[in-house]
C-alpha cells in the first residue's frame, strides 16, 4: 500500500509539473514546475524512507530522474531570465 501511495503521488506531481510546463509563458512559469519537481524529490525521499528504501532499485532511479529534472529546469530558468 504505501509504495502505491508512493507512486501515485510521484505521477500526481509529474503530471502538475506537466500541466503547468505546458503553459510556459516565462521564468515564473518554469520556477513553479521546478518547485512541483522539488516537492516530488521530498515525497520520494518520504516514500522511500517509510518503505525502507525497498524499491529494488526503482526508487533509487526515479529520485535521480527527478534530481536531473530538478537541474534541468534550473539552466531553463536561468536562461529565461536573461532573454
Amino acid at each position: 500500500m504505501k509504495k502505491i501511495s508512493a507512486v501515485l503521488a510521484l505521477s500526481v506531481a509529474f503530471a502538475a509539473g506537466a500541466v503547468v510546463s505546458a503553459q510556459v509563458h516565462d521564468w515564473h512559469d518554469l520556477d513553479k514546475v521546478h518547485d512541483h519537481v522539488v516537492e516530488a524529490i521530498h515525497e520520494m525521499e518520504h516514500a522511500r524512507a517509510s518503505n525502507h528504501y525497498d524499491m529494488a532499485g526503482h526508487g533509487v532511479k526515479a529520485e535521480e530522474h527527478l534530481h536531473a529534472a530538478e537541474h534541468e529546469l534550473s539552466l531553463a530558468i536561468e536562461a529565461s531570465r536573461r532573454h
